[in-house]
């Protein structure tokens, strides 16, 4: 089985992570249930809300991070979540540049966000 997720499961993702208890799902959320449950990403719970699984978590935080380093290679001043920044700083994907709030890709940045990009995630 395939567990690689397309956009619109992404979406449903962090929709969900977003989503108060007792919320209604939308038709993004709707539509996506099903496979992100089965492939353990979302648990329904007893009263039937949808709450995210930790591999749901630690999914959409290595989304995050990737589009973090997307957005640091294209603008240094890109505003980055606290977290994010910790994590890549930590694994030596990017660095606090010359300038307050601008970061630095680091070569082994560069190197994670160029094989990204060709196994196509």
């Amino acid at each position: 089985m395939n567990n690689s997720l397309t956009k619109d499961e992404f979406d449903a993702l962090g929709q969900v992570s977003k989503m108060p208890k007792f919320t209604k799902a939308n038709a993004c959320v709707a539509r996506n249930t099903k496979r992100l449950a089965g492939l353990k990403y979302l648990v329904h719970g007893k009263d039937g809300s949808l709450t995210l699984t930790e591999k749901g978590q630690k999914t959409l935080f290595a989304q995050r991070c990737i589009d973090a380093l997307r957005a640091v290679s294209t603008d240094p001043l890109a505003r980055l979540e606290a977290d994010v920044v910790t994590f890549l700083s930590k694994k030596g994907y990017i660095n606090p540049g010359l300038e307050s709030r601008a970061f630095d890709i680091t070569p082994r940045g560069q190197e994670c966000l160029a094989d990204i990009e060709a196994t196509g995630g």
